[in-house]
């Protein structure tokens, strides 16, 4: 995927949550795998948090940052699975204005050459929330790994072409500005 090195990079402020019942920031693998990767791409991770799995304890810290103006961008891990705990993208869908199909589409296709039919089992999304972009994630690291190294570090770089999520960016809020 082409890099235009004639282009400037831009760093996206991202935003972290990890859903589990389980996990502390000391336990929390993927959350951490994910701020690495952010920060290794020169974006910066401006917010990282733990949430149980609850639909309303998601929803509420999703909207709060996206309410914040310094909060391009939130990446979710855990919660996107079938049991009956795994409510992320109900929380998602709640505060969703627009659906990036494609997202969970591409995630899952990219997954299946790894773990085959399992790939199923993700309900991994993307979308949008007033100018903020909103990815949930499954919890394995292996999938933070997948959906940030093979998706995300490219559509979050204003570098990539032939196109890019972070050249949108200025016009996602358009709509709000007409009303």
């Amino acid at each position: 995927m082409p890099i235009d090195p004639s282009l400037p990079f831009l760093p996206v402020n991202i935003a972290v949550l990890t859903v589990s019942d389980t996990r502390d920031m000391a336990s929390d693998r993927s959350g951490q795998i994910l701020q690495d990767r952010i920060e290794a791409a020169g974006h910066r991770c401006v917010a990282r948090e733990i949430a149980k799995d609850e639909a309303d304890l998601i929803e509420a810290v999703l909207r709060r940052w996206i309410a914040d103006p310094a909060v391009d961008c939130v990446i979710s891990t855990g919660g996107t699975g079938i049991t009956g705990r795994d409510v992320t993208p109900e929380a998602f869908q709640r505060v969703l204005e627009k659906q990036i199909e494609g997202f969970g589409e591409l995630f899952r296709m990219l997954s299946y050459a790894k773990i085959g039919t399992s790939t199923m089992q993700s309900r991994a999304i993307g979308g949008v929330a007033d100018g903020t972009y909103l990815f949930a994630l499954p919890g394995s690291t292996g999938a933070c790994k997948d959906a940030w190294d093979d998706i995300l570090v490219f559509q979050l770089d204003a570098r990539h072409r032939p196109c890019n999520l972070v050249e949108l960016m200025p016009r996602l809020r358009e709509h709000l500005k007409a009303a």
